[in-house]
């Protein structure tokens, strides 16, 4: 037999000695990691064995062996699952590039707590380099199942690892760590005792659908015992309610998220009939990190008949839902079927419904019973829960029930669609909200001015996806959804006679002035008008009824789409002093030079009121600098 010797990758090599030379004080994770690894393979080989009969593979007595000898200080972690090739093994054990190495590198870096380090070993995937915080060596040997020769990896977790084949090897895997020398003083971490390899399974391992076997120490001059099953074998979603316990249901929780705390929220659900499947998810108490990037792992583990399918099938619940974890086990799904013939799956489907809408349930229980859960939930997850008012017409309605926004109202709380129904003024027949970047910069918007003076109640809105879904929605219960920013606002009540001709005098008095600006800024204006909506600032900037947002444009653009600009309307306050003086120095003067500035230095000071940006700065800080110049 021939022994080859590897260098690790670079970045294999620094994960290494950051597992050898830091210290976590939850080391216990590494047993969790291995004993998941071997499952995974014993899982594997029962699929690839129910797939194609002529498998050449014993499948009578799955399960999973630990083997500990105090006198060498060696722990084995055995399955005779599907094994590994030569092959195999080279590119899934000595080499880390599938797994985000760097990434990892700087997670594990950053993470300062043994929790967040723990989370991030499995999160990873790189769970078998694990073993090198308790071990001085690891040593590997395999045997694909339908192969006739085995391999052997080792490695003292420095710059290399030898790979040699082996002609006796069972079907497979063995992980044998030679473990560093004992802490007399620690004996919390003393991995060759019986009593702290069963803590950590039942802690860890316990739900796992393999046995987990140990040989117990004989007694002096006794035989050996028989081997002892450490695990419970039951799945948890198989058991009844009262057979499991909140930490049970946590423990699987934090294994399944590579989460260290508690969920906000477990569901069950069972469904039974002419197709059956049990369903365990958990609501997470804090949104991950990486939520709202593209290569976010979604999806709830898929089981059939407790046989592992996949991890993180999309299929199950919708993107907005991206958050839940959990598994899903059902009875007559396909075992055969690709990622491609899932979506389409008529039972796959059939389910995505059922757990969509318990999950949707289970926030309208917070809502209804308890306020401190419900705020939670919506403070880490609303903005996501949100993109199903896009995406998701069929369960529009129940999204819409259990969301909620900021709002003027007094309380300054957030509210619900139905309360700000049932609080609308008399004669009020629309929803009035305003986008925005920011609460404080939309509260102080000009577009807001006419709705404080006369105590309307706006919804505050400043997610990016709130541009989206209210264009989406349009309405709650016959009550139009409207911008305060778009098209034209007339808050007095209808048939006042006075303020009808009020404005068709103002409407007189300003037309030169109006008709003019609109020439003058025609490059940026398809409209200049006198409002109803300002009592304070002079001017602002709105939107046609149907015309997309700013902020719209931006976030198409940012997309890659190609957007045409869209001219917006300039609105003027008759009421204010800077507008008459306009007003009137139109009137008087036919040098309108000046004029002409100051009409861009109006419009340039109302885009700046909503947040925009100037379209030529070094023009408008002259401008600003002359005006001043002549007041000092």
């Amino acid at each position: 037999m021939t022994t080859e010797t590897f260098e690790f990758q670079v970045e294999a090599r620094q994960l290494l000695q950051l597992m050898i030379h830091s210290v976590y004080s939850n080391k216990d994770v590494f047993l969790r990691e291995l004993v998941s690894n071997a499952s995974d393979a014993l899982d594997k080989l029962r699929l690839e064995k129910l797939r194609d009969d002529s498998l050449d593979a014993d499948v009578s007595d799955l399960h999973i062996e630990i083997d500990v000898d105090k006198e060498a200080r060696t722990l084995t972690v055995r399955d005779n699952g599907i094994g590994m090739s030569y092959d195999e093994v080279g590119q899934l054990i000595g080499t880390i590039a599938k797994s985000g190495t760097a990434t990892l590198l700087k997670e594990l870096k950053e993470a300062k707590d043994a929790a967040g380090a723990e989370g991030l070993i499995g999160q990873f995937g790189v769970g078998f380099y694990s073993g090198f915080m308790v071990a001085d060596e690891v040593t590997l040997v395999t045997r694909r199942a339908g192969e006739s020769q085995g391999t052997r990896w080792t490695s003292r977790g420095e710059a290399t690892y030898s790979l040699e084949t082996v002609e006796d090897a069972p079907q497979g895997t063995a992980v044998t760590l030679h473990l560093k020398p004992a802490d007399p003083e620690n004996q919390l971490h003393d991995y060759t005792s019986p009593w702290k390899i069963r803590e950590i399974v039942k802690r860890y391992s316990d739900f796992i659908t393999w046995p987990i076997r140990m040989v117990p120490e004989a007694a002096d001059g006794e035989d050996a015992p028989e081997p002892e099953t450490l695990n419970s074998m039951k799945a948890l979603w198989a058991r009844s309610r009262d057979e499991v316990s909140d930490d049970e249901y946590h423990e699987l929780y934090k294994h399944i998220s590579h989460d260290w705390r508690e969920p906000l929220e477990t569901i069950r659900l069972q469904a039974e009939g002419t197709f059956e499947y049990q369903a365990l998810l958990f609501v997470p108490s804090h949104a991950p990190h990486d939520l709202f990037t593209r290569d976010f792992r979604r999806g709830v583990q898929l089981y059939v008949k407790r046989v592992f399918i996949m991890d993180d099938c999309e299929a199950l619940l919708p993107p907005y839902l991206r958050f839940v974890k959990g598994v899903v086990d059902a009875q007559d799904l396909s075992l055969n079927v690709s990622r491609e013939i899932l979506q389409q799956d008529r039972h796959i489907r059939m389910m995505q419904r059922r757990l969509t809408k318990k999950a949707l349930s289970t926030v309208k229980e917070f809502m209804a019973k308890d306020a401190d859960r419900y705020a939670t939930f919506w403070r880490e997850f609303g903005t996501v829960l949100k993109e199903g008012l896009v995406t998701d017409s069929e369960n529009r309605d129940a999204i819409l029930a259990v969301a909620s926004f900021a709002t003027t109202h007094a309380d300054d709380e957030p509210t619900t669609l139905a309360r700000y129904v049932e609080r609308m003024k008399d004669g009020q027949e629309d929803i009035y909200y305003i986008t925005g970047e920011s609460r404080q910069s939309i509260e102080n918007s000009p577009h807001m001015e006419a709705f404080r003076d006369k105590g309307i109640e706006v919804l505050l809105l400043t997610d990016a996806v709130d541009e989206v879904w209210v264009d989406a929605v349009g309405e709650y219960e016959g009550k139009k959804l409207r911008s305060v920013a778009k098209g034209e606002i007339d808050l007095d009540a209808k048939g006042e006679e006075q303020a009808d001709g009020e404005r068709e005098k103002q409407a007189e008095e300003y037309a030169g002035l109006l008709g003019w600006m609109r020439e003058r800024l025609d490059e940026d204006i398809k409209e200049v008008r006198l409002s109803t909506r300002l009592t304070v600032s002079p001017a602002c900037v709105v939107s046609d009824a149907h015309d997309l947002t700013p902020a719209l444009e931006n976030m198409y653009r940012a997309m890659g789409q190609e957007v045409p600009r869209t001219k917006r309307i300039l609105e003027l306050n008759p009421g204010h002093p800077l507008v008459k003086g306009l007003n009137q120095a139109y009137r008087e003067r036919e040098d309108r030079t000046e004029l002409a500035e100051s009409a861009e230095l109006l419009h340039t000071l109302a885009v700046l009121a909503e947040g925009g940006q100037p379209k030529d700065p070094a023009t408008f800080v002259r401008l600003v600098a002359d005006r001043l110049e002549r007041t000092v």
